[in-house]
């Protein structure tokens, strides 16, 4: 196996801080031009960069004293949404709830569907008998993002979709997306929990 190291092997951070201290494997030092240009130039499309502004704007104005929910909201309106898409795991309906009922306090309109909604089996679509253990009805993320396409929503949030499930999500929605809620069962979704203790605790490493 290809034993190649890059950004996340990396602990000085120089390219944050401008100091120049860059390790030998650093892609900022050799970084292809034609890639970077290709991703500066499409900031200059406006809603691309009404998107990028928001978000920065979001983060410096309220790093470390907001949390993710409330910088949602900021970011929603920043961005002009007035019509905010839930996509929920039917898991997390009773927190889905929650966040519908402050993002109407906010003043938005709110969409949500379940994954489960339809009741489409798992069978009809090849997956194995096995994956009945948790239900025979199919998670569903296409066709909660066409049901938000169709609905015409301004930003959609993610609620504890299943990985691989948020993926598919993420793919067909025209709307911008962003998730709330990692689902992680077993650390009540804190799933960076898994990264702190990788080592000492899980033997991840």
């Amino acid at each position: 196996m290809e034993e190649r190291y890059s950004c996340a092997d990396c602990r000085t951070k120089s390219c944050h801080a401008g100091d120049g201290k860059y390790p030998a494997f650093c892609p900022g030092t050799d970084f292809p031009e034609e890639v970077m240009n290709e991703a500066m130039q499409e900031y200059d499309k406006p809603e691309i960069r009404q998107l990028a502004v928001a978000a920065a704007e979001t983060e410096a104005e309220n790093y470390c004293r907001m949390t993710r929910m409330e910088e949602t909201v900021e970011f929603a309106k920043k961005i002009g949404a007035k019509r905010i898409g839930i996509a929920t795991c039917v898991g997390l309906l009773t927190e889905a709830g929650t966040a519908a009922k402050i993002f109407r306090k906010h003043g938005f309109a709110v969409i949500s569907i379940g994954c489960k909604c339809g009741e489409q089996k798992k069978a009809d679509i090849g997956i194995p008998e096995f994956c009945h253990v948790t239900g025979v009805n199919m998670c569903n993320p296409i066709m909660q993002a066409k049901y938000l396409n169709k609905e015409k929503t301004d930003l959609n949030v993610l609620i504890g979709l299943c990985v691989g499930h948020d993926s598919l999500f993420y793919r067909y929605a025209d709307a911008p997306v962003t998730t709330l809620v990692s689902k992680d069962r077993v650390l009540a979704h804190n799933t960076v929990a898994a990264l702190y203790q990788a080592d000492k605790y899980l033997h991840l490493l």
